[in-house]
Order: C-alpha cells, then structure tokens, then sequence
C-alpha cells in the first residue's frame, strides 16, 4: 500500500483521535510533575511508550493487510528524524523557560505561533505551500488559541511582557515544534513506497528512542532522583507513555497522508479538548473573551475542512 493511496480524508479523524489522546497525556504527565519533576514526567512519556510503539509496529509487520518488509531506512530519512525529535525536545525545552518566567502566559500564547512557522517552514523545506482556505484556517484557529491563553482580567500583563523574555522563549518553543512536525513530515517523505501506517508506526518507535536517550542521558548526569522517580511511580508513568505513544501513531501517521501545516492546524482541537478537560469541568460560564477565543478555533478548524 502507498503511503499516500489511503483515503484523502482519513488524516482528520486521525488527528482528532491524536489530539484527544495527547490530552488524556497531558493530564496523566501533570500528576507525575510533582513527583518526577518536569523533565522526568516528559522521560516517562518517552521511556514508557517505546514498548507501546513497539508492539504497534510489531503488529503491523504480522497483520496480513499491512505486512510489508523493513523500510528503506537512510541517510535523509535518519536527517529529517533527527530534526524532528531534537525540534521536539528544544521546544520542550524553551516551553518550560517560558513558564517559568512571571508572566508565562505570554510565552505559551506565542508557543501556539507553531501552526503559523510551520506553513513558513513547510514552504521553505518542503515545498509545501498552503492553500487559501488553509491560511484562513491558520489564522483564525492561531488568533482563538492566542485568546484563549491569555488572562481574562483586564491589565492582567503589561504590554512590555509581548516583547520580553517569556515572548521571545514562547517563539522558540513555537519554532521547536514547527521543525518538529516539518522533520517528522519530511522523514515521512521519505517513504513513498510504505505505507502512512508503517511510516507513522516506525516514525515513532525510533523517534521516542532517540528522545529516551538523549533526555534520559542528560538526566543521568543532572537528576539522577528524576529517573528514580518515575520508576516509583511505574503505574502513572506507565499510562503517560501508553496515551502518549497512542498520540504520537496518530501525528506521525497524518503526517504521512497530508501535509504538516494541515496537521499542526488541525491538531488545535486540542487546545480546546484540554481547555474544557482541565478547566470547565464544573457548569461555569465562559468569559466573553474565553468564547471568542474558543469560537476563532472552531471557525479555524472549519474553515480547514472546507479546502477539501
């Protein structure tokens, strides 16, 4: 099967089931923070969904309907990877600073400028240049996120706070994740001759590899109590690692049917997803600006299903 020959629409419920499992992920990681630390919740992730990932591509390669040979793994393939997983872990990276600056709000506002530096870097790397509606799309669902990430009380941050330091962290985390989705797309590229679901499958087996050892070398060194911890707490980190492998099949097997920009834009559902998850689960009101801003996105997230 052709990685491509798959129907035309099936990347949207794809994202869709991969946004709604990253936010089951979010939640099992922000109960793991306090005890393995931030880092070592984000390792759990990783470690603990290799064996998911595993079976997954294991699965695949018996499964009569998608058994094929190894993939023709090589040097661009492994390059555009790379990119991709060290994209990821810098934006984790710069995320984090961000919030750890007073007003971290800003930073994570501008981290959702990753939909707009993907449809640049796409264009650029890829060639893949958006269409119209797809712009539209980008534009509308960046501007609800933006909203939505914002305090709601009037004066809440200074104006100086957009050209600061938690602005200029949220920016790198947003082009973090923005290389990341182009590597993981251009990997994908890669592999005209397999299929979006071998593709995806190994996409995130060797992805999360390469992530275990570089962070959990760096927290070898530096943390060493963050590992022990996430050993400790195995039943926690162990359901971080199943949501978040089962999230990662979903992105990386989008990016094998369409392009990044459409993924990434798409895949703003999740904001919406964790805001009501986390926020709304008690029968409140949302602020006028809350519903705004959570209007932008759905009219976004419609407006890139118009392209078709």
């Amino acid at each position: 099967m052709h990685a491509l020959s798959a129907p035309s629409w099936l990347w949207l419920p794809i994202v869709l089931w991969a946004a709604l499992a990253q936010t089951a992920r979010n939640a099992a990681q922000r109960s793991l923070v306090a005890q393995a630390g931030t880092l070592g919740a984000t390792l759990a992730r990783f470690l603990y969904g290799i064996p998911f990932a595993a079976l997954w591509v294991a699965a695949l390669h018996l499964l009569p309907a998608t058994a094929a040979p190894l993939p023709p793994f090589g040097p661009a393939y492994s390059g555009w990877l790379l990119l991709g997983a060290l994209g990821q872990l810098a934006a984790t990276a710069f995320l984090l600073s961000a919030m750890k600056e007073r007003n971290f709000v800003v930073g994570v506002a501008y981290s959702k400028t990753d939909a707009l530096q993907v449809a640049l870097f796409g264009s650029v790397f890829l060639r893949e240049l958006p269409g119209g509606w797809t712009l539209v799309a980008i534009a509308l669902a960046t501007a609800g996120v933006v909203m939505l990430s914002l305090p709601q009380k009037a004066g809440a941050v200074e104006g100086g706070a957009w050209t600061g330091r938690a602005a200029w962290f949220g920016l790198a985390s947003g082009a973090g994740f923005a290389l990341s989705a182009i590597g993981y797309r251009g990997a994908a590229l890669q592999l005209p001759d397999t299929s979006a679901w071998l593709a995806g499958a190994w996409g995130v087996l060797l992805a999360q590899t390469l992530q275990t050892v570089l962070l959990g070398g760096w927290l070898v060194l530096r943390s060493p109590q963050s590992l022990r911890a996430t050993v400790t707490a195995w039943r926690i980190s162990t359901l971080a690692g199943a949501t978040g492998a089962l999230a990662s099949i979903g992105w990386f097997t989008a990016f094998a049917l369409t392009t990044a920009a459409n993924v990434r834009t798409l895949g703003m559902v999740e904001v919406v997803f964790s805001y009501l998850v986390s926020r709304r689960l008690l029968r409140e009101k949302l602020a006028r600006a809350e519903q705004r801003g959570l209007a932008l996105v759905v009219a976004g997230l419609l407006a890139l299903g118009l392209q078709r």
